[in-house]
This record gives structure tokens, C-alpha cells and sequence, in this order.
């Protein structure tokens, strides 16, 4: 690992350190949020600027440090700023820490997991780069899921950050409104498992779950419409249909025909493909009869003549 990660990680590193070493944890548990709910309107109310960007600029260093806490602090969002600006500080504050966790992850870490563990990644990889988004988005949508862990697993994989950031604020948004909301009557809360409920926790389970029914009725569609101007037939006289009769055609038909599977090859040109017919084949050929003639000549003439 180069010097200037070891630097970036030493600091947040001494950052975390002086977090709970200031005993700033405290602050964060729910009966203190809500014993210093009244102070904070207060202080809203004399100076409103000034507390919501202190308000928001712990949100972001919160998240960004993947510290606990974020949770109660949406709640004292809802409490103090009330549902829409509270949301707002909220939907803006969440997703930028989230990104500059996901990216400090992935400027420490991302290149040591991905030279290290590459080969055991690369499906991961290639389902990120071609479905990333959606994946994280029904992730963001199940409260079930710490998202500290999505921001620090995105990281590792090839996901842009542009898209981390707006694919998470979408994400987080039901959820967002939900805490904030619950915020605004945080004095008749009586614990944090207050919030969410097991019909409301089955509801954002269904509402991660609907995109991906949602991709496969849709799949299911255009498979259907595809496959409309054919007629389905009532029985099948093949086992396998092979189109190609290249080298890996060729053995692929063998292979199934030695265990008596019923077989149809269907070549357009030459069977045996560009191998056996122009490529490596006939070019050996080539080069073995030349190594002939040359023995031939080289005897029948002498080394001097070759």
C-alpha cells in the first residue's frame, strides 16, 4: 500500500479514534436526542442557517466516517426542521457521506481487494458494470441491509461514484421519509424500534423486491414476443441442434451423440469451419510437406545444395 492511503487511512483512522475518545457516541443515543430536542429547536429558532448547515455538515462527516448513529440523527432532523426541510437536509446529507465513504473505501482498499481477490470478482465485476444501479437501488430500498455496508462494498467494485450518489439518493429517499416523519413526533417515540414496525419493515421488503419481479415480467414479455410468430411445438425430435460445425461444433455433436442424445448439426459452408479447412490444419499440412521436400532435396543433393 502506498504512503499518501496510509496517510488517508491513519486519518480517518485517528478521526473515529477521537470521535468515541471525545465520548461524542453519547450524544447519538436516543435518550439523549430526545433530552436535547427542546435546546436544538431553540437554537433553530435564534440562528436557522447556521444550525441547519452544523446540522448537516455532521450528517455528512457521520456517514462519511461510517459511524453509528445516522438513524437518530434523521430522526433529530424530522424533530427540529420539521418534514420538508428535515427531508431535504436528510436526502442531501445521507448520500454525500455515503458517497465519501464508498470512495474512501475505494481509494484505500479497491486496488489490494482487486488485485487479491480479481479472479474470484470478476462475475461480481461484470454484473456491477452492467447492473450496478439496479442492484444498489434495491438494496437502498431495504432498511433490513446496513447501508454503512453497501457504501463500503460499493466501494470495492467498478460502480462510478456519480452513480453510486444518485442511485442512493433515490434509493434512500422511502426510507428518509420515513425516519423524518417518525422525527417530527419524536416525544411520543418510545424507542427506536418504535419507527418501524414489522408491517412497515414487510412494506420496504416489497417495495426492495418489486424491482426485481418488476425486470423478470418484463423479461417474460419480450421473451413472449419474440417467440409469438412461432408456433410451440407439441413434442421435439431433437435433443440438441448444433449450428456450426467447427472444431468445437464437431465435438460438441460427437460428444452428444456417443451418449445417444438424439442430434442435428447444421453447417452453412465446409464442416470442419476455417481450422480444418483453412486455417491451422491446412497450413501444417503446408509446412510439413515443405520440412519433407527440403529432407528430399537435402539427401538426394547434399547439404551444399540446400
Amino acid at each position: 500500500m502506498k504512503a499518501w492511503k496510509i496517510l488517508v487511512l491513519a486519518v480517518l483512522a485517528l478521526l473515529v479514534v477521537m470521535f468515541f475518545g471525545a465520548g461524542g457516541y453519547q450524544y447519538l443515543s436516543f435518550a439523549q436526542v430526545k433530552e436535547q430536542e427542546a435546546a436544538l429547536r431553540g437554537l433553530y429558532a435564534a440562528h436557522p442557517w447556521q444550525t441547519a448547515l452544523g446540522y448537516f455538515v455532521a450528517y455528512v462527516g457521520l456517514t462519511g466516517l461510517s459511524l453509528p448513529g445516522a438513524a437518530l440523527l434523521t430522526l433529530l432532523g424530522g424533530a427540529v426542521f420539521g418534514l420538508l426541510w428535515g427531508t431535504l437536509l436528510v436526502f442531501f446529507a445521507s448520500s454525500l457521506g455515503a458517497t465519501l465513504a464508498s470512495l474512501a473505501a475505494r481509494f484505500v482498499l479497491r486496488d489490494w481487494v482487486q488485485g487479491r481477490f480479481g479472479q474470484a470478482l470478476r462475475t461480481l465485476n461484470a454484473g456491477i458494470e452492467r447492473e450496478g444501479p439496479f442492484y444498489l437501488f434495491t438494496l437502498r430500498l431495504i432498511p433490513a441491509v446496513p447501508f454503512f455496508a453497501i457504501n463500503l462494498a460499493m466501494g470495492l467494485t467498478p460502480m462510478r461514484a456519480a452513480t453510486f450518489y444518485w442511485v442512493s439518493q433515490l434509493g434512500m429517499l422511502a426510507g428518509t421519509l420515513a425516519y423524518v416523519n417518525a422525527g417530527t413526533q419524536l416525544a411520543a417515540i418510545g424507542s427506536p424500534a418504535g419507527i418501524l414496525s414489522p408491517g412497515l419493515i414487510g412494506a420496504f421488503v416489497l417495495l426492495g423486491v418489486f424491482p426485481l419481479l418488476a425486470k423478470r415480467a418484463v423479461n417474460a414479455l419480450k421473451a413472449r414476443r419474440a417467440y409469438a410468430r412461432w408456433k410451440r411445438p407439441a413434442r421435439f425430435e431433437r435433443n440438441l441442434v448444433v449450428i456450426g460445425a467447427g472444431s468445437a461444433g464437431l465435438v460438441a455433436a460427437y460428444i452428444a451423440a456417443a451418449l445417444r442424445a438424439k442430434v442435428t448439426l447444421i453447417e452453412k459452408h465446409r464442416m470442419g469451419g476455417d481450422c480444418l479447412n483453412t486455417g491451422c490444419v491446412p497450413s501444417k499440412a503446408l509446412i510439413k510437406s515443405a520440412r519433407v521436400l527440403a529432407q528430399i532435396l537435402w539427401r538426394r543433393e547434399g547439404p551444399s545444395s540446400s
